[in-house]
């Protein structure tokens, strides 16, 4: 999750999580708006205008705004853009490095009308947000001979160095190695790789459709390929490790290394694979598209108990929640007996969309909170009266590959006991990052806080726990690890409770068979639900 703002000031900050569009979250009258940028998609090419729901709509900021002195969010994992040593999912969208390149965070794309709600659900149903203030804990002493040393190397660097190396590369390395060591998420965005992370919040971009995580050595691990991508189609898979591009290898210091992922629709690119179970590297072709990403999608289960699928928190993606609800409870007559919510490898993205969803079912209640060594870095989100399916049911379907935003919502809906929690242990992201833009066009995106669900528990590192584990279905000659985590990246912020007992990582749940089991949980009786609140 991440904000955005001049580096010289940190304003209040605007939140959002993992991978997806711009964030708005609602902050105390006397501090400016926040304008939020997304997490994970990237893109370059601008979505068709969405509508909005007037419940929502005054949280909306305009999306095409300049992102002002207000920071802006970071989500998941950008698309075909993969994500620092240590961080969450992100999409084709150039990676973020260890060294700080790449990340799946967005800025605000809107500008976009707002929708009309429907009759029985109350009107204007904003988000409350709460931001405390207090004096800035941060150090600001220079350290003096440290920046003596710095500048001796410096020099030695330019004078003795075999070849003549430019003032510009090394300032720029030395900046991203100022943010390597800290934790997977906090990386530098040249201007181009700061511009790819803008485009997440469009929702369209040309590449392969594929969540990335960059590793230390270069190489891009996946998160999870995107639905009915190429990179779907051409059967990547969650865990791959791509350690080359048409042929090329990556290497430590290159930056981002998924850029080449990123080209004209129609172009081809050859990655070479690595696979747990398989003796050997093997390389696979795959056609680039423009890539839409539809966030949402629902369908019927069976008579009364609907299904929805978000596949990542984007601009546009709550008010999709609620035109697909609407849909499914016209079909279902007029009232739903059920919902399954289906956030599976879904890598995150803005957090005002997960807040909003989480929103849409409950009553009240807190939604998220997040806490940081710096008062504007804490906020605290809550639910205002009004649930779109009238305490209907719901059960909620995650696995490894949930992060960030997917987790705000699942631990939002479960702490409230409006929701249980079916499928395996979540990604466990569970930090805050802000982006601050420099002079030049370049970005730094910086861990500046964690965030906690409203039972006041932090997921980083642990992820969230399911009421009901479900186990994914190998083959004999399936031999991917079964570790999948936060937990396993190098150099991630250590977790209150990741080294708990029975915390072992969760796994990638694929196929039709966790939902079947999912709508086996949703027809329990109702008062299963209700006492499946905190339980972990």
């Amino acid at each position: 999750m991440s904000l955005r703002h001049p580096l010289r000031s940190l304003l209040p900050l605007a939140l959002a999580f993992g991978a997806a569009p711009a964030l708005s979250q609602v902050t105390p009258a006397q501090q400016p708006p926040v304008q939020q940028a997304p997490e994970t998609p990237a893109s370059d090419k601008q979505a068709p205008d969405k509508q909005a729901s007037d419940k929502h709509a005054a949280e909306q900021p305009a999306a095409d705004e300049p992102a002002a002195q207000p920071p802006t969010p970071d989500a998941a994992p950008a698309k075909d853009q993969a994500v620092p040593p240590a961080q969450a999912p992100s999409r084709d969208a150039p990676a973020k490095d260890a060294s700080g390149q790449k990340a799946s965070e967005p800025t605000p794309v809107q500008d976009k009308p707002t929708q009309d709600k429907p009759a029985d659900k109350p009107a204007d149903k904003p988000v409350a947000a709460k931001a405390k203030k207090g004096d800035d804990a941060s150090d600001s002493k220079v350290p003096i001979e440290e920046i003596r040393r710095y500048v001796a190397v410096y020099n030695a660097v330019k004078q003795a160095y075999v070849e003549p190396v430019d003032d510009a590369k090394l300032m720029h390395s030395a900046i991203r190695g100022l943010l390597f060591d800290l934790d997977p998420h906090s990386v530098y965005l040249d201007k181009v790789a700061a511009e790819d992370f803008d485009e997440q919040s469009r929702g369209a971009y040309d590449g392969i459709g594929v969540e990335l995580q960059r590793q230390p050595d270069g190489s891009l691990r996946v998160i999870s390929p995107i639905d009915d991508t190429p990179a779907a189609r051409a059967g990547i898979k969650a865990g791959d490790l791509i350690t080359a591009i048409d042929g090329k290898p990556f290497k430590v210091d290159e930056g981002d290394s998924s850029g080449p992922l990123r080209g004209p629709a129609g172009s081809k690119v050859v990655l070479t694979i690595v696979r747990e179970g398989r003796d050997k590297p093997f390389d696979v072709t795959v056609a680039r598209e423009t890539i839409r990403v539809a966030s949402v999608k629902g369908r019927m289960l069976e008579p009364g108990y609907g299904y929805v699928r978000v596949s990542a928190f984007q601009a546009d993606t709550a008010a999709d929640f609620e035109s697909q609800l609407e849909k499914l409870k016209t079909q279902a007559g007029g009232k739903l007996r059920g919902l399954v919510i289906d956030l599976r490898s879904n890598p995150g993205g803005l957090l005002t969309s997960a807040v909003q969803i989480a929103d849409d079912l409950l009553e009240k209640g807190k939604i998220v909170s997040t806490r940081g060594r710096i008062a504007i870095s804490d906020a605290e989100f809550g639910a205002t009266p009004g649930d779109r399916l009238d305490g209907a049911p719901v059960v909620v379907l995650v696995d490894a590959g949930s992060a960030s935003a997917s987790e705000v919502l699942a631990g939002a809906l479960r702490d409230n006991g409006r929701a249980r929690v079916v499928g395996s242990r979540t990604f466990g992201k569970g930090s805050v990052q802000t982006v601050l833009p420099l002079d030049n066009g370049d970005s730094v995106k910086l861990t500046t806080a964690r965030y906690y669900t409203p039972s006041g528990k932090s997921i980083q590192a642990l992820g969230i726990i399911p009421d009901v584990l479900l186990r994914a279905a190998k083959s004999e000659d399936d031999k991917r690890p079964s570790y999948y985590s936060e937990a396993t990246l190098p150099g991630h912020l250590h977790g209150d409770e990741e080294d708990a007992p029975g915390t072992n990582a969760g796994e990638v749940l694929e196929g039709d068979a966790p939902i079947a089991s999912a709508l086996a949980e949703l027809k329990k009786p109702v008062a299963t639900a209700a006492g499946a609140g905190v339980r972990r």
